[in-house]
């Protein structure tokens, strides 16, 4: 039998990733003034097409980077070639604004959920673009808030050049070097150090000499970096640390169509490409700094204090490409739905009930995501723009470690089972979903672990009044609940209010060293449970067509999404005797605590 003869399968459509969103267009509609939806709604639908087309085309032809350490007369080049997919991704970001609309700031506030919103339906289809891009966003902001006139002028401009005329060809791209070979995430025992260099005068800064050795380097091919750098004595540890603007290539500013000049020319080699398990689209390298000049940023030993605005904005990033990750694949296992037929060709699956169960889990998961991550999202465009309370600004401090944190973790599970929803078809490259999982899994990693924003957020608690803003938010919103809807839904707003509670007794010090993690869960979970019925009472006030949806989507999230088990993780973690971390050690190491070595 030919290919083409006996039964041949029929394939799922995906539709306009935007208009086709469950839950995105309501959001924003809830969200931004009519005047600015309006707007913001026919600029996405048009991108929604540009994704299935162009940047689609594009991703096809992106492929992993070369590195030429040296010619052939022996000669060190360090040439890092990238593909023409690759540049024109990025060539996309720039055209159309993902960056700068949050800079450009033409709707105020509302730009930052314009923007996310743009990066949100196609960062599935881009090939990890928004990495260096959401590292751009954090070094404009930088720049924005405490660099030199000069720097603002030649580097911030070009960062968001879509200020000016949306050119890709004049637009630059930053990247962050932190990471070393002594401490990943800990940044204290950093072994790059800087030295003013006496004499040299800049108009972006006090002139310093860098040198240092960079584990990983994400946006090799950009056009300057921030780094960490000991200015202080190393048993300073993190308050030796300043900040600087290093150009990854010489001279900073070009003519146009100048050709780009190779990182050698200020003393950065690239000393190899790193092998990943995913994005392997970007060329993330480990760097070797041999005298690089670089400027300072703000006062000297303030270095990890004044890269925070990165870390918020990168996280944030971080976040939203998890969820569009499964926003894609939950749009792919969804069509499938539509199409694929059982029992003998007679039953779609999206009429056989035990499959679209397993569907409406997904979807509900998507939901609670969706609606928690860009109510970080709203936040950091108040705070921005100036506009956010003094309430709003310490809940984006639990926020944003909490929204990246807890999309890893649940998105690349619920990924896999949108997979399987396809069956074999779904364990196929060509579908896009095992390059997600791929592309995904670093979200747990990149920009702090699971565990390292559990700590992030514990610290935030601490030191702040965040913890009370948050509680007084969450109660507004449940004594917002009309009456008619509140009796529809006592019970999960029951349940609702024992985890508030459970949240402000598991804060409460001392904090058991098992406890921040399992708190970080449940606080995720009471947060995103806060946003969708905020949610939902809009749109039953408004009378929005989804409106039943929201409010079923509200008390599965709550009453089967796991909310129970994070509660009841925290009360046995907080209760827990004090010999169980001995006992956890005895588990992994044996009973003499790992110290005997290996025997062959």
């Amino acid at each position: 039998m030919r290919v083409e003869e006996g039964f041949q399968p029929v394939p799922f459509v995906e539709g306009n990733p935007y208009s086709t969103d469950p839950v995105l267009p309501a959001l924003l509609k809830r969200i931004l003034p009519s005047d600015v939806f309006q707007d913001v709604n026919e600029d996405l639908e048009r991108f929604g097409g540009e994704v299935l087309t162009t940047v689609r085309d594009l991703s096809k032809r992106a492929t992993p980077p070369q590195l030429i350490q040296y010619d052939s007369w022996g000669r060190r080049v360090d040439d890092l070639r990238t593909s023409e997919g690759w540049r024109g991704l990025k060539d996309v970001f720039h055209r159309e604004g993902i960056v700068s609309i949050a800079y450009e700031r033409k709707y105020g506030e509302h730009s930052r959920p314009y923007g996310f919103a743009k990066l949100f339906i196609t960062a599935a289809d881009s090939d990890v673009t928004d990495c260096p891009m959401s590292m751009t966003d954090g070094v404009a902001r930088v720049l924005e808030l405490i660099g030199s006139p000069a720097l603002k002028r030649d580097v911030f401009t070009r960062l968001i050049r879509n200020v000016f005329r949306r050119d890709p060809g004049q637009a630059y791209t930053a990247g962050q070097w932190m990471t070393e070979r002594p401490g990943g995430s800990d940044v204290s025992r950093t072994e790059t150090v800087a030295v003013p260099v006496p004499g040299a005068t800049s108009p972006y800064g006090m002139q310093y000499k860098i040198d240092g050795f960079k584990w990983f380097s994400s946006a090799t091919d950009s056009d300057v970096a921030l780094a960490l750098a000991r200015t202080g004595r190393p048993e300073d540890g993190s308050r030796g640390l300043s900040l600087f603007l290093i150009p990854v290539r010489l001279p900073l500013v070009r003519p146009p169509g100048a050709p780009r000049p190779s990182a050698l020319t200020n003393n950065i080699y690239i000393h190899r490409l790193k092998n990943k398990f995913g994005t392997k689209i970007v060329p993330t390298a480990e760097l070797s700094i041999q005298g690089a000049e670089g400027y300072l940023l703000g006062q000297p030993n303030q270095g990890v204090k004044l890269i925070t605005p990165v870390l918020n904005i990168t996280r944030t990033h971080s976040a939203v490409g998890s969820v569009a990750y499964f926003r894609k694949c939950l749009a792919i296992a969804t069509a499938h739905s539509t199409a694929r037929a059982i029992k003998g060709g007679t039953q779609l699956l999206k009429d056989t009930p035990l499959h679209v169960s397993e569907l409406a889990k997904l979807h509900v998961l998507y939901r609670a995501l969706v609606h928690f991550v860009f109510g970080s999202v709203i936040l950091l465009g108040k705070t921005e723009c100036g506009v956010a309370s003094e309430s709003e600004s310490l809940r984006l401090r639990l926020l944003t470690p909490a929204i990246k944190a807890f999309a890893a973790e649940k998105c690349p599970t619920a990924i896999e089972e949108c997979m399987t929803m396809l069956g074999g078809e779904g364990y196929m490259e060509e579908n896009g979903i095992t390059k997600l999982i791929q592309d995904g899994l670093v979200e747990k990693i990149w920009e702090g672990t699971i565990t390292v924003l559990s700590l992030d957020l514990l610290r935030a608690v601490e030191k702040s009044a965040a913890l009370d803003a948050f509680v007084k938010w969450a109660d507004e919103i449940l004594a917002s609940c009309p009456g008619q809807l509140a009796r529809t839904l006592a019970e999960p707003l029951a349940v609702l209010r024992k985890a508030l509670a459970a949240l402000v007794d598991a804060y409460k010090a001392p904090i058991h060293p098992l406890l921040p993690r399992p708190a970080l869960f449940l606080f995720s979970h009471v947060a995103s449970s806060v946003n969708m019925l905020e949610h939902a009472i809009w749109a039953v006030t408004t009378s929005e067509s989804g409106a039943e949806i929201d409010v079923e989507a509200f008390k599965r999230w709550v009453l089967e999404g796991g909310l129970d088990a994070a509660m009841a993780d925290v009360t046995r973690n907080k209760n827990s005797p004090n010999d169980r971390t001995q006992a956890n050690s005895t588990i992994v190491y044996g009973g003499n605590g790992g110290r005997a070595g290996a025997r062959l």
